[in-house]
């Protein structure tokens, strides 16, 4: 598990109409790399702003790479395409099945090992501040499948500034470097495997000496003799960090004395993280999950139901947000101890995907954050009765089993234990 490190400066965002202009202005700004994650780059509306910034500055002499998810993110548009390639915009797809969003339909989700995606949301800049979270690029109000939204999307972004940066800028060159030679080798271009793995920006870390910009994107420079926040990336793979993720969550809940809020919108933990939430509750620890209450996908929707029970019971709280699409994955634990990222607490994301969360150490960080979720809770949540969960009509209880065995049945299929 990473270390926490001592942070410039840490910077919480809430939905893309907080995250995007300050994307924009570090692309801008940017003089050398730009290095950019995403499941999802959608350009309708303000992806179309976020490309064009990529775009200038490429243009200008910035390397500029782009690693898209293959089922999240449709074919990119001949009108895109022919933008990057003249600005020199590198554009690679992770996984690709051909069919982009349509692709959840294609053949090659038959074959498990497909099932592994990258699902990560992570930017780095000329390796000084790392952007990291839940929010893909993506307009707040509109949804690739449900089209316009009434209300934006709820989710959260954080920017660090300071060595974090630096250690994310190389686990995504590592990521960028992989799936260049793994093309490659597809296309038994092996000479070419090195080549792109320095490209990737290996070779480039005896250059890490401060740019001149802000110390941090949109927040005031912080007193140099004043100790800054603490945090810490954590990856999920499936080489050595399978569970890094559940096993931060599992220890901050551990060792939780006053209070426990996750925020999580595809929410169907096993049995350590439960069970963790309920010996939590058990010996007097508050705990609070915000969980989508707005329909959007009917296995990960209905999947969780069945494990409410145990929860209620033990006395944990379940507010279910519909104002919007909940697609937020955070947490704040005794009002210091916070988490913010691309992780469900669902065995898609624990157990398959490729997954960044940032953690951080700072009471002023953490209660903005319990802040920003206590108004949802008090505005747009309901707080679920555990007499009427008990009492659930038979239509809804039969939906919640056939999802959940759906769910463990997909398992099994991939050899997961959950």
């Amino acid at each position: 598990m990473p270390q926490l490190q001592k942070s410039e400066e840490v910077q919480l965002f809430q939905g893309g109409q907080a995250l995007f202009p300050a994307l924009i202005k570090a692309f801008d700004a940017a003089a050398k790399w730009i290095q950019l994650e995403t499941y999802i780059f959608d350009f309708h509306g303000v992806g179309a702003q976020i490309a064009d910034a990529l775009a200038r500055a490429a243009a200008r002499g910035v390397t500029v790479q782009v690693l898209v998810d293959g089922i999240g993110t449709d074919p990119l548009p001949a009108v895109w395409h022919k933008k990057f390639t003249e600005a020199g915009v590198e554009w690679c797809v992770y996984s690709p099945l051909g069919a982009g969003l349509a692709g959840m339909n294609g053949l090659g989700l038959f074959f498990p090992n497909r099932w592994r995606r990258l699902h990560r949301k992570l930017c780095v800049v000329d390796q000084q501040v790392v952007f990291c979270g839940g929010i893909n690029i993506l307009d707040d109000f509109y949804d690739p499948v449900y089209g316009e939204l009434q209300a934006p999307r709820f989710d959260f972004s954080v920017a660090v500034t300071g060595p974090l940066a630096l250690a994310a800028a190389d686990a995504m060159a590592l990521l960028w470097w992989r799936v260049q030679a793994g093309y490659s080798a597809r296309q038994r271009h092996l000479s070419e495997a090195w080549e792109k793995f320095k490209a990737a920006g290996y070779g480039r870390r005896a250059d890490t000496r401060p740019l001149t910009h802000r110390p941090a994107v949109g927040a005031a420079p912080r007193n140099a003799a004043v100790a800054g926040p603490r945090a810490a990336l954590i990856l999920r793979d499936n080489l050595r960090n399978r569970s890094s993720i559940e096993r931060a969550y599992r220890k901050a809940i551990g060792k939780a004395r006053q209070e426990v809020i996750i925020a999580n919108a595809y929410f169907l933990p096993g049995g350590k993280l439960r069970h963790a939430l309920i010996r939590a509750s058990r010996r007097g620890v508050r705990v609070v999950l915000l969980l989508q209450g707005k329909y959007e996908y009917f296995m990960p929707y209905h999947a969780a139901r069945p494990v409410y029970g145990a929860l209620l019971a033990a006395g944990v709280e379940i507010h279910e947000y519909a104002a919007s699409f909940l697609h937020a994955k955070v947490a704040v634990v005794d009002g210091h101890w916070a988490t913010v990222g691309s992780s469900n607490l669902d065995p898609l994301s624990l157990l398959l995907a490729r997954e960044a969360n940032v953690i951080v150490d700072d009471r002023a960080f953490a209660e903005a954050l319990r802040g920003r979720l206590r108004v949802a809770m008090a505005s747009h949540g309901r707080l679920m009765d555990p007499i009427e969960y008990a009492h659930r009509p038979l239509v809804q209880r039969l939906q919640g089993w056939l999802a959940y065995a759906l769910m463990r049945l997909a398992l099994l299929v991939t050899g997961q234990r959950y």
